[in-house]
């Protein structure tokens, strides 16, 4: 394993993905904490790629038990695991696919009271909701704590993607200002698959300056119609949360 200047040995592990980040990118992905919110259809892919990328510490939160019904989607989590926590056997899972990475499990829900604890010293935040609630709680925190924001939702064959930078780009209640959670809401578990990729796929660009990224664009994935669309988002001047910042 070759050194950098910093003496930082990079792992043979990484070996296909240095030429494109560069030694001092990997180096960044292993030196960041990173909070993921929800360990089930989204949280899975996005939590699965970043161990896998190198990200050095991660933060998962989830309240949830695992049920059968997750199975169609939530790959972090086997059958025998049904009944178990779902933050605890995501730490399983991850740390079994990338020993280097240390992982943090926190059952417990994310509101307005916990949320900022629950983040901790986390780099960057990564929104695997399935509630606006809980988002919109991660958005204040995110602003009040300067820290980037990625953002993933997904319904049926669709999903949706940005990247929140504090005074840089909207917030979530910019953009979803009346937005609305609903109950049970069906997915494909392909389609948690793609949200997710990109979620972690967005992180490791923001993280290492390399391609360009979602802050300031919302990313809209039909999965049944095989298109995806990426507009441009604006702050909004009424905004309650980071019209005040």
């Amino acid at each position: 394993m070759p050194e950098n200047r910093e003496g930082y040995a990079v792992n043979e592990r990484y070996v296909r993905q240095v030429p494109l980040l560069g030694e001092a990118g990997q180096k960044k992905l292993h030196d960041t904490t990173v909070f993921i919110a929800g360990a089930g259809g989204l949280g899975s892919p996005a939590s699965l790629y970043l161990a896998a990328a190198g990200i050095g510490s991660i933060r998962i939160c989830d309240l949830d038990v695992i049920e059968l019904s997750n199975m169609n989607r939530q790959i972090l989590h086997t059958e025998e695991r049904i009944g178990a926590s779902k933050a605890e056997s995501a730490k399983m899972t991850l740390e079994s696919l990338n020993p280097e990475c240390r992982v943090t499990a926190l059952s417990e829900k994310i509101d307005e009271a916990s949320v900022r604890r629950l983040i901790g010293n986390a780099d960057i935040i990564v929104d695997c909701m399935d509630n606006f609630s809980a988002r919109f709680a991660l958005n204040k925190a995110a602003l009040d704590l300067g820290l980037p924001l990625m953002h993933g939702a997904v319904s049926g064959f669709t999903g949706q993607a940005t990247l929140v930078v504090p005074g840089k780009t909207p917030c979530l209640s910019c953009i979803f200002q009346n937005a609305k959670t609903t109950a049970k809401t069906p997915v494909i578990g392909a389609a948690a698959g793609v949200i997710g990729s990109i979620e972690a796929a967005e992180v490791i660009k923001h993280l290492t300056g390399i391609g360009s990224t979602l802050a300031g664009r919302l990313l809209l994935y039909d999965g049944a119609q095989n298109s995806m669309e990426v507009f441009t988002v604006k702050k909004s001047p009424r905004c309650p949360v980071c019209t005040t910042l």
